[in-house]
């Protein structure tokens, strides 16, 4: 559902009101029967190459063409937080919103989205059916609580010539930051600041420049919010992480007209390109009249869309079938080490924790993800190895700095077995459950959450049929494995002689 002033045909004036350019001889937003949503329509055919609407920069919203951090002062801004995370934008989506028509973008907020089917807003048992899945732990929910009570609420009861206590129910309420929360995760772009050859930087089109060192700006694009490259909703916050690539919370911005398109696995025809004073949509191969004007997610996994725009893609597989390509499974490296610890009384839980510490410090991960090829991550198997070197051996890779290589033998191969059996026990209901459901007539946000399971353990099952072949075939050469033994040590204990991983 969008505001109640949604009116698309006063959206295409304003927009072009605001010096933003739409070749309406060529494409047309519609509404789409069935889909859930809006999106963009070719009316002719259009060929590639074609430009199908600039945005200025100034037209964006962003920290940097709100007014609202100005007027709070740069001092205060900081002091409660709102230069972290998204909360400084959501502040200012807020305060344009409070504005009404007075706002510059007040046509923009009255055609955004008020309601959402993401896994944010479902009830307690429709979360349920999320269980184990990875989406639950992302929601963020409780965090972005924490953050409004915090930072956000606060800053608005120490301005009360700025922000009226008469409007925050209304305008600055717990409900509205999830909503417009929401509005930045399924629809905001990465928008970096324009460096010149002369190294000062055009700062979203409004004139002040700067000679403030900035990434290159590369050609990126988003649909409905999300860049090719990363996710600004995934993106760790700066106070988090010392990432030199972090996303900079005032890159983050909200793009009119371009956050109409959406997007589909492998449909994409049309790319944002990022210059000095605007943003160019350009189609990037022939576009049918009547077809639908695709960007892009950067393809990602079922879990993922579902948690951040609310559906799924589904689109043909082998023999049949339909899912989605990019489907992915995640495996904690604390299932990991339970598992080893409870099948090796030999190794302590001393020793565990000073090997795990080692692998996180040398930038090791500490989440592995399966995905549709079934192949085992190197660095799953590279850290089982790990935790089952001799002590001796132990000691070696610590101080060559050398993690073990990635190489299987039956011990591995059955330790990694009932990892993966024990991962997907924490599903509640079996995979054969799951796909016979689909043929059911289910709830919308049930069918989600059952897709999202399918795929995770559809990758969870063939994983485990592929080791056991695997298994099979090992027994017969095991002895020859045992015999390459290092002195001290075991084949499982080999030490990786290539050069040290890079620190993340």
């Amino acid at each position: 559902m969008y505001g109640e002033s949604s009116d698309l045909r006063s959206f295409v004036p304003w927009f072009q009101s605001h010096e933003g350019f739409v070749d309406v001889s060529v494409m047309d937003i519609t509404t789409f029967p069935g889909h859930g949503g809006r999106g963009v329509i070719a009316l002719t055919e259009i060929l590639e190459g074609h430009t199908l609407f600039t945005i200025p920069r100034s037209l964006t919203l962003s920290t940097r063409t709100s007014s609202v951090p100005a007027m709070l002062g740069p001092q205060r801004w900081k002091n409660y937080g709102l230069d972290k995370g998204w909360v400084g934008l959501i502040l200012c989506m807020m305060w344009e919103e409070a504005q009404g028509a007075s706002s510059r973008w007040s046509q923009y907020m009255s055609d955004l989205p008020m309601t959402f089917d993401t896994p944010m807003f479902w009830s307690a048992s429709e979360l349920e059916e999320l269980k184990g899945t990875s989406v639950v732990d992302k929601i963020g929910r409780d965090d972005a609580g924490k953050d409004y009570y915090t930072k956000l609420l606060p800053a608005v009861q120490s301005r009360q010539d700025l922000f009226s206590p008469n409007l925050i129910p209304q305008y600055y309420s717990l409900e509205k930051y999830h909503i417009h929360g929401s509005r930045i995760l399924s629809r905001s772009f990465q928008v970096e600041r324009w460096e010149r050859e002369d190294g000062t930087i055009e700062d979203n089109g409004n004139g002040n420049t700067s000679t403030e060192s900035e990434m290159d700006v590369a050609n990126m694009s988003a649909g409905s919010g999300m860049d090719v490259d990363e996710s600004p909703a995934d993106a760790p916050q700066p106070e988090e992480s010392d990432d030199e690539d972090a996303v900079d919370p005032s890159d983050v911005a909200m793009v009119p007209m371009a956050d109409m398109l959406n997007a589909r696995y492998g449909s994409e025809n049309a790319k944002l390109f990022y210059e000095e004073s605007l943003l160019r949509m350009v189609t990037t191969k022939p576009i049918k009249a009547g077809e639908q004007i695709w960007n892009t997610y950067g393809d990602p996994p079922n879990s993922d869309l579902l948690r951040k725009y609310g559906h799924v893609d589904m689109v043909p597989l082998s023999q049949g079938e339909e899912g989605n390509p990019s489907d992915i499974v995640e495996v904690r490296a604390d299932l990991l080490v339970s598992v080893l610890t409870q099948q090796n009384h030999e190794i302590s839980p001393e020793s565990t924790k000073e090997r795990i510490d080692w692998w996180l410090e040398e930038g090791g991960d500490d989440v592995f993800v399966l995905e549709t090829d079934l192949e085992l991550p190197e660095a799953l198997i590279s850290m089982v190895r790990l935790l089952l070197l001799p002590d001796g051996e132990w000691a070696k890779a610590r101080d060559k700095g050398k993690p073990p290589k990635p190489k299987v033998d039956p011990q591995l191969l059955s330790l990694i077995l009932l990892v993966l059996r024990r991962r997907l026990e924490e599903y509640p209901t079996s995979l054969e459950f799951d796909v016979a459901l689909l043929s059911e007539n289910l709830p919308l946000t049930r069918r989600h959450a059952v897709i999202v399971r399918v795929g995770e353990k559809q990758i969870l099952c063939g994983t485990i049929e592929k080791l056991l072949a695997m298994q099979q075939a090992l027994p017969a050469n095991a002895d020859e494995d045992k015999g390459k033994k290092r002195k001290g040590g075991s084949a499982a204990g080999e030490i990786d002689e290539r050069p040290k991983k890079t620190k993340r």
